[in-house]
């Protein structure tokens, strides 16, 4: 019911070895508490006043406020320590996400990596938490109160220690059968929130074909299949918890009627009795707490052992390639690289060459493959087969530090962090000056935007701040290609394809001279971008099936031109 690996987290043994120093000097300060209330009750029963018990209510209140002065202390040292490890944990499982790159976001899913980063650190903060002081006071406590009931009547200790055993049996069957179904609730809640992520973040295309009321449907069965398995918890937890206070309540009226039976018949004495009989509760009591608490710590558990499975990943080891900046002599050939999905769909062998500061455009209709091979070449994706040569140097997959720190990414919808204007456009040269961001800015048309904002590029924007319409997003993204002059491989991911014409047109003005000196690679169907580009590879059904300059292309007669013609009238006509 305990993860060992808890016990393996940085400072868990020093922290240890003060709880237990406590938790023992907190059960001798509850038998104190104990033996000072019998011995003023047993006093007064045999008609003393209350004067003459003065010193033992004293000494009572002693125990009892010293006992409450250890359990805070206690617990705000394990406090402090829960919140410092979860947030330590938070900090290595960030890392090795972004170590394992986007491999491990596929395999996880989005939606399942926040909820783990957000509320799954939060859950295990309390699971560290309840265990460590539920367990150690479990173990402590107990332990202390027995070995006193066998000095006081060895036929009472051994009552509560012949019941104790069953107590456990009982939390360890249903406490399975609890972990079973939290498991289950857990997997549902996974898909869950992957599920509404996924839903959220192609909202617009959902829309756009028709389907939003579908995937409505998918997500409320979704959240119905994560309630159902909520109660499924819930009845387990509740039965558990009946059965546990029907246990400790029977065993403690058991002992309370024999302790009865045994001062009718004169055969006990009223002190150790009713000692007994006080310290009963006390001795049940950390299991009961342990075991309701026990189900508040599933999801926790839950939590910290998906985030060791990913921790317990081995970093990728890179091959330690010479790549230099990338010129004009430089090649990146693809051989025999291909794809495919879990649900079906791929990408067929694709073999091409690209060369020097070429502008490449990558077209074909709507699940063509072209985001597919472009999250391929940019390195989001690993390949089911073939191998990239890169400057000379053959690899499995473009997921490399070096490769990725020449290239500029712009998708069809670039993220606007919740900061400033100026550090979203300096996200690639955050030391850049103020005068070389205005600079940017001027140069991608933001100026009416900045005249708007009240702080200027100094204003906030991003989630929750000033929002931005989607050819303002794209101007920030181009902003940040302007300012890094560094990185000389610029991948675009149909970044106008939620644009209006007009924008899109008002935009290419300022993206094509961006694009000099530079490795494009700029996937789209809006064929009028290819009157720009250098060689054109098309995407049909996810296979290459063309490749060449736009006038071999036109001259050939094929997939392309049929393309062409069936958009011919619209953009493909514009230059």
């Amino acid at each position: 019911m305990i993860d060992k690996a808890l016990f393996k987290l940085p400072g868990a043994r020093s922290i240890l070895k003060r709880l237990v120093g406590l938790y023992v000097l907190q059960a001798v300060l509850i038998i104190g508490q104990a033996l000072f209330l019998t011995a003023v009750l047993v006093g007064l029963w045999h008609g003393h006043s209350w004067q003459s018990q003065g010193r033992g209510i004293l000494l009572f209140a002693l125990c009892f406020v010293l006992r409450q002065i250890v359990n805070w202390w206690a617990g705000s040292k394990l406090s402090r320590y829960a919140r410092s490890a979860a947030q330590s944990l938070r900090g290595r499982l960030l890392k090795k996400v972004f170590a394992l790159g986007p491999h491990l976001t596929q395999d996880q899913g989005t939606g399942h990596l926040v909820t783990l980063t957000l509320d799954g650190i939060s859950n295990i903060e309390q699971y560290i938490e309840l265990m460590f002081s539920k367990v150690l006071v479990m173990m402590i406590v107990p332990v202390v109160i027995l070995l006193l009931s066998f000095y006081l009547n060895w036929v009472c200790a051994l009552i509560m220690l012949a019941v104790y055993p069953l107590i456990i049996i009982f939390m360890i069957l249903l406490g399975n059968a609890a972990l079973d179904k939290a498991k289950t609730q857990f997997g549902v809640f996974t898909k869950l929130s992957n599920n509404f992520l996924d839903s959220l973040r192609g909202i617009d295309v959902l829309k756009y074909v028709g389907l939003s009321k579908r995937y409505s449907k998918s997500i409320f069965n979704s959240s119905e299949r994560f309630r159902h398995s909520t109660m499924d918890v819930l009845k387990i937890a509740m039965l558990s918890t009946f059965a546990l206070d029907f246990f400790t309540t029977l065993s403690i009226a058991i002992l309370a009627v024999y302790l009865g039976y045994g001062l009718i018949q004169a055969r006990l004495t009223l002190f150790p009795s009713l000692a007994i009989l006080i310290l009963a509760p006390e001795y049940f009591k950390p299991i009961r707490n342990f075991a309701s608490d026990f189900h508040a710590t599933l999801n926790g558990k839950n939590s910290f052992a998906a985030i060791n499975k990913i921790l317990s990943q081995p970093d990728p080891v890179e091959p330690k390639l010479a790549l230099h900046p990338w010129s004009s002599n430089d090649d990146l050939q693809l051989q025999n690289v291909s794809f495919a999905y879990e649900h079906g769909a791929q990408i067929a062998p694709v073999n091409t060459t690209i060369h020097g500061l070429a502008k490449v455009g990558i077209v074909g209709m709507s699940g063509s493959g072209k985001t597919t091979l472009i999250n391929m070449i940019a390195g989001f994706l690993k390949p089911r087969a073939g191998q990239f040569v890169i400057q000379g140097h053959p690899v499995a997959e473009m997921n490399l530090a070096q490769w990725r720190s020449q290239i500029i990414y712009i998708p069809q919808s670039p993220y606007v962090f919740t900061a400033s204007l100026r550090d979203n456009v300096a996200f690639y040269t955050p030391g850049v000056s103020d005068e070389r961001v205005k600079e940017a800015i001027h140069v991608v048309g933001l100026d009416d935007l900045v005249a708007e904002l009240p702080d200027g590029i100094n204003t906030m924007i991003g989630s929750g701040k000033r929002v931005l319409s989607g050819g303002q997003a794209q101007r920030i993204a181009l902003a940040r290609a302007f300012l890094d002059r560094k990185r000389r491989i610029l991948i675009f991911d149909e970044p106008t394809a939620h644009l209006d014409i007009e924008t899109e047109l008002e935009l290419k003005k300022r993206m094509l001279p961006l694009m000099k000196d530079r490795l494009v690679i700029f996937a789209t169907h809006r064929l009028h971008w290819m009157h720009q580009m250098d060689y054109i590879l098309v995407m049909n059904h996810g296979r290459l099936v063309e490749q060449g300059t736009e006038a071999a292309l036109m001259a050939d007669n094929g997939y392309y031109r049929q393309l062409v013609d069936q958009m011919r009238g619209g953009s493909t006509n514009v230059q």
